[in-house]
């Protein structure tokens, strides 16, 4: 799946003209710090049109301006399109990490604030009826008054609940440019995250996999048709998908089991540093069957986060596959390359002890006889 969907650069597309975004900038910074309501509304729509049309240069200074003004904002104003203007900017150039804090506080904010929404809703109507749908034709009197609360607290959570998913592409800017992000914001902001989307009225699947990007990540695998082990270091890897390739490419690729190695384009768009141009007709082919410890089917799917952690490492355990598989081989974050480096291979010790804590495979996993 291609995130260039929910990227910020198709909301805000270049010109080619003179943008003014530094001074327009200035002039909201002065504006917000004045505490000037009017004043603060023309600099918005400036630096709005100005993200437009701007140099790169120009948007690698605004970038952590913009995002540095997110707290001072209220929560019922025009917050995301402003994270979207800063998100924007990251695109063109500007420092995610500079960026990462507000840009990600704002996000985590709005993601607790659409639960506490979804709490009194829910709380105040019947076991039959729906939660509604995220719009803010919705907001009136008496959806406040049913909130609960003052009524700027409420209008906070019904905003919250309405454009929480606006911050989804300035989120997926800095997190899939920098792994100190992750490694700083990821995963405080994660359970909020999946949380809100197990109600199943926003999409917000792009964003929980990237909190979930694991880097520098050790994981013990085993080969059970050859009983051999390995420790391997994974970062950066969107989906299992992508997961499946590369260890496919280090494990068969590099002599240590047998099977098909996948093909020489499916790992390079897999791994490659450059940010991937646009969708490919590439395919991989599924070497393995990705299995838990228990004996249960990691999805292809699925991520990296999915695999369980046994005394300390997440253990995977690869098998034949049981039927054919291919998929395309884009990767899920265009702008994410995943690495997997084989740091050793296990002594047979080692390995037969990782293999004593899993259990052979289920019975809807077995290869019919």
């Amino acid at each position: 799946m291609q995130t260039s969907a929910y990227g910020v650069s198709v909301i805000f597309k270049r010109k080619r003209k003179a943008s003014g975004l530094t001074s327009a900038v200035s002039e909201l910074e002065e504006a917000v710090a004045a505490r000037d309501g009017d004043r603060t509304g023309r600099a918005f729509t400036a630096v709005m049109n100005g993200v437009q049309s701007a140099s790169d240069t120009e948007h690698r200074l605004a970038g952590p301006r913009l995002a540095a003004l997110l707290p001072a904002f209220p929560p019922t104003g025009p917050r995301p399109m402003l994270a979207m203007a800063a998100g924007f900017c990251v695109e063109r150039g500007a420092d995610p990490v500079a960026c990462a804090e507000p840009l990600l506080g704002g996000t985590y904010r709005d993601l607790l604030d659409a639960s506490e929404f979804a709490r009194r809703w829910t709380a105040t109507g019947t076991a039959e009826e729906k939660l509604p749908e995220p719009d803010e034709k919705i907001i009136d009197d008496a959806l406040l008054a049913r909130l609960g609360g003052d009524v700027y607290e409420a209008t906070r959570l019904a905003m919250a609940w309405c454009s929480v998913e606006e911050w989804q592409p300035p989120a997926l800017a800095v997190l899939c440019r920098s792994a100190e992000v992750r490694r700083r914001h990821a995963s405080s902001i994660l359970p909020a995250c999946r949380d809100l989307a197990a109600l199943e009225r926003h999409d917000l699947k792009c964003l929980a996999y990237a909190l979930a990007v694991l880097d520098d990540e050790p994981l013990v695998v085993l080969h059970r048709p050859t009983r051999t082990g390995f420790e391997i270091r994974i970062g950066g890897i969107g989906d299992n998908f992508q997961l499946h390739t590369l260890l496919a490419h280090v494990l068969v690729g590099g002599g240590h089991v047998p099977g098909t190695e996948p093909s020489a384009e499916s790992v390079r768009l897999a791994r490659d540093p450059k940010p991937a141009q646009g969708r490919t007709r590439t395919i991989a082919t599924g070497a393995f069957e990705l299995l838990a410890p228990d004996g249960e089917r990691i999805w292809n799917e699925g991520l990296p986060d999915d695999i369980p952690v046994v005394h300390g490492r997440r253990l995977l355990v690869l098998d034949e596959p049981t039927y054919q598989r291919s998929w395309n081989a884009d990767r899920f974050f265009p702008h994410l390359p995943g690495t997997a480096e084989l740091t050793r291979v296990l002594t047979a010790d080692e390995t037969r002890s990782w293999f004593a804590r899993t259990s052979p495979p289920s019975d809807a996993i077995r290869r019919p006889s």
